[in-house]
C-alpha cells in the first residue's frame, strides 16, 4: 500500500491494485478569500487513472466541483461515491458516475472493499441546507492492508466502531486522521465536530493502528489559524508522545510505503 499526500483531505490510495482518491480539491483558494498556500503535491493532469473518488461531506474544502469536473474532463471514469443526500445533489449539479454509499454500506472493487460509516460532522454546505449534513467515514481494506480515512469527525465513543466491526480484532494498518487547531475560545465548538491535535492522537491510540498519518493542514488559511498551525502544534506534541514515531507526517507530494507487519 502507498499513500500519497497532495493536499487538505486530498490523499491518493494505492490498495490491492486499486487507486482511490479521497476529497479532491485541486482549487487555487477556498472561496473568494482564502487562497492555497501550497501547490497540490500532484498536479490534478498527472493523477494515475482512478478506481473510485470518495466524498466524505458537502462543505467546500472537501467537495470543490471545480474539482470534480476537471478530473472528468481528463478522462477520469472513476465513480464518485458519496453520503446518499451529497450523491443526490452533485449528480444534478452534473457529476457523473455519482454512487451513493450510505452508513454501514460497502463496495467491493477488484480485491478491496470499501466500508462506509456516519462520522460526527455537520456537513452541510450553507448551514441552512440541513437535510445535506450527512457525513461519511470510510475504511478500505484489502489482502494483507487496511486503512481509515476520517473525513472530518470529533472524537466519540462511536469513532472506532467502523474498525472495530469490520476488522474483527485485526490491526488496522494506517489511520489517516484530520488535525485542526482553535484558539481557546472556540475549542468547544470546534471538538463537536473536528479533531485537535491531540484529539487525533487520542483516537490513533484508541485506533491501534499501525500509523498516524495526518491531513487538513498546509494547504488553505483559515479565519481563525494559519495552514500551519495544527502541524506546528502536532510537531511538538509526537516529541514526547509515547507514540511519536508512528506518526508519519507527509510534505505535499510525499508518499508513505506501507511496511510489512
Amino acid at each position: 500500500m502507498r499513500i500519497t499526500y497532495i493536499g487538505h483531505a486530498t490523499l491518493l490510495i494505492e490498495l490491492g491494485g486499486r487507486t482511490i482518491l479521497t476529497d479532491p480539491n485541486f482549487d487555487p483558494s477556498l472561496g473568494r478569500f482564502l487562497a492555497r498556500v501550497s501547490a497540490p503535491g500532484i498536479a490534478l493532469d498527472a493523477l494515475p487513472p482512478l478506481d473510485a473518488i470518495l466524498l466524505t461531506h458537502a462543505h467546500a474544502d472537501h467537495l470543490s466541483f471545480r474539482t470534480l469536473k476537471r478530473l472528468q474532463r481528463v478522462e477520469q471514469r472513476a465513480p464518485v461515491y458519496a453520503p446518499p443526500a451529497v450523491a443526490r445533489w452533485i449528480a444534478r449539479r452534473g457529476v457523473q458516475h455519482v454512487i451513493p454509499l450510505a452508513p454501514a454500506e460497502s463496495v467491493t472493487m477488484g480485491g478491496v472493499t470499501v466500508y462506509a460509516e456516519s462520522a460526527t460532522h455537520t456537513g452541510a454546505r450553507y448551514g441552512v441546507d440541513r437535510w445535506r449534513a450527512q457525513a461519511n467515514m470510510y475504511l478500505m481494506t484489502s489482502r494483507g492492508a487496511s486503512v481509515f480515512f476520517a473525513g472530518d469527525t470529533a472524537l466519540t465513543p462511536e469513532t472506532t466502531r467502523l474498525v472495530e466491526r469490520e476488522l474483527e480484532g485485526q490491526r488496522l494498518d494506517v489511520a489517516l486522521l484530520p488535525i485542526g487547531y482553535a484558539p481557546g475560545w472556540k475549542q468547544g465548538s470546534f471538538r463537536r465536530g473536528h479533531l485537535t491535535t491531540l484529539d487525533a492522537l487520542e483516537l490513533f491510540e484508541r485506533l491501534g493502528a499501525r500509523y498516524l498519518i495526518p491531513y487538513h493542514w498546509g494547504t488553505f488559511n483559515h479565519v481563525t489559524a494559519t495552514a500551519f498551525d495544527a502541524i506546528n502544534e502536532l510537531r511538538e506534541h509526537v516529541k514526547t508522545h509515547a507514540r511519536g514515531c508512528d506518526v508519519r507526517i507527509l510534505e505535499p507530494g510525499a508518499s508513505f510505503d506501507l511496511p510489512p507487519a
